[in-house]
This record gives structure tokens, C-alpha cells and sequence, in this order.
């Protein structure tokens, strides 16, 4: 009985031909949680959850004191919220828009970090060897002069 040598004489060949593209370091990226879609979407509550109590902190009366006198019982009711709304009536709306393109900010820019992470890694490679050369060219400190 005679073995065909083609199958695995093909399949030798298809391995070694495939072995360089299996031997090539993977592309350094980001971990994928702060890739993950899931993320933003929880530091945007995170986010909006903070925003909320930084602006019901109360202020009135720091503000009165820096004045040098008294806080009313209206100042001292007075949050950052009230005074971000003195300065624009539109101020929840525009907040909340600004919060809900945190998500997709987020992902926006964790997709382009991800695309320039392998260039900045080359680079700082490079970078690292030019180092590298420049020390080794140093005189050495201790080599007696003539």
C-alpha cells in the first residue's frame, strides 16, 4: 500500500509558510475594559452620579463670608447648581447633553488610542535604541588621561 506523499508534503509546506505570520508579536492595545461599550456606559453613571453632588453642594454662605458678612436664609439654601444657572438658564440641558457624549467619547477615543498604540510603541522603541547608542558612545569616566 502506497501512501500519497502530496497531503502531507501540502501540509508541511501550508505550516511553514504560515509560521512567520503566527510568529509575529501581537499589536500592543489597550485592555479590553476600557474598550468595552459596557464601560463607558457605566463612568457616564459614575460620572453623572458625581456631577450631580458637586453641584448640590452648598455655597451661600462661603460665598457671604468671603463678602465679609452674614448669609441670608436664601444664601444659605444656594448650591453650585443655582449659581451655574444664574450664568445660563439652559444649564441642566446643556449638562446632561454634555454627560450623554461622555459614552461615546469615551469609545471614540479608546478606538484611537488602540489604532496609535502600535505606532507609538515602534517609536518608542526607536527611540530607546538611539538612547541606547548614545550611552554606549559615552567616554567612559574612569579611563585614565593621558
Amino acid at each position: 500500500m502506497v501512501i500519497p506523499m502530496r497531503k502531507p508534503i501540502l501540509a508541511i509546506s501550508t505550516l511553514l509558510i504560515a509560521a512567520p505570520a503566527v510568529a509575529q508579536p501581537v499589536a500592543p492595545q489597550l485592555p479590553p475594559v476600557l474598550t468595552d461599550p459596557a464601560s463607558a456606559q457605566r463612568l457616564t453613571g459614575v460620572l453623572d452620579a458625581i456631577t450631580d453632588a458637586v453641584l448640590g453642594v452648598r455655597v451661600g454662605e462661603v460665598r457671604a463670608a468671603i463678602d465679609g458678612r452674614e448669609a441670608t436664609p436664601q444664601e444659605r439654601a444656594m448650591t453650585v447648581r443655582d449659581m451655574a444657572r444664574r450664568d445660563d438658564p439652559d444649564f441642566d440641558r446643556h449638562l446632561q447633553g454634555k454627560l450623554a457624549a461622555v459614552g461615546p467619547t469615551i469609545q471614540q477615543s479608546a478606538q484611537a488610542v488602540n489604532r496609535a498604540l502600535p505606532v507609538v510603541m515602534h517609536s518608542l522603541d526607536d527611540a530607546q535604541r538611539s538612547i541606547e547608542r548614545a550611552v554606549a558612545n559615552l567616554p567612559d569616566p574612569t579611563y585614565p588621561r593621558r
